[in-house]
């Protein structure tokens, strides 16, 4: 399961999506907009996406993960529009039998979205100024 949302974004529905009763582990990860960003104060975030291409990667990308990781189960779900501080902006829910698939997983999904799918975001900063904010690759 992978979606674009204009919507918040539900914990519980994430997990619901990938839990059953042979998944002994489930991980979920929520990725926040911030307070602040390189030293400057953040007052909110704009999201868009060029969607069906993102919506493509998102797939992609989960898939990959399902290939690595036999038997896991994992729902994505990424935000559109304008966020406030402490809204979820990105939901990732995965299970399998054991932690480790589960764990590992997340961190691969969601390094792979923040480098591979079209999606941009402009901060909102609380001097009243803006600015789009470019991917940055994330440390091993």
């Amino acid at each position: 399961m992978t979606h674009l949302v204009r919507r918040p974004i539900s914990a519980d529905a994430l997990l619901s999506a990938v839990a059953d009763d042979a998944q002994g582990a489930l991980t979920l990860f929520l990725g926040t907009v911030r307070e602040f960003n390189d030293g400057r104060q953040v007052s909110g975030i704009d999201y868009s996406a060029y969607e069906p291409m993102a919506e493509r990667e998102l797939q992609r990308i989960v898939e990959s993960a399902r290939q690595r990781h036999p038997g896991l189960r994992v729902a994505v779900e990424h935000r559109l529009g304008t966020l406030r501080v402490g809204e979820t902006s990105v939901g990732i829910a995965t299970a399998h039998a054991h932690r480790a698939p589960t764990l590992d997983a997340v961190r691969e999904i969601i390094d792979a979205i923040k480098l591979d799918v079209p999606i941009w975001k402009r901060e909102h900063y609380v001097d009243g100024s803006r600015e789009w904010v470019a991917a940055v690759p994330v440390p091993p």
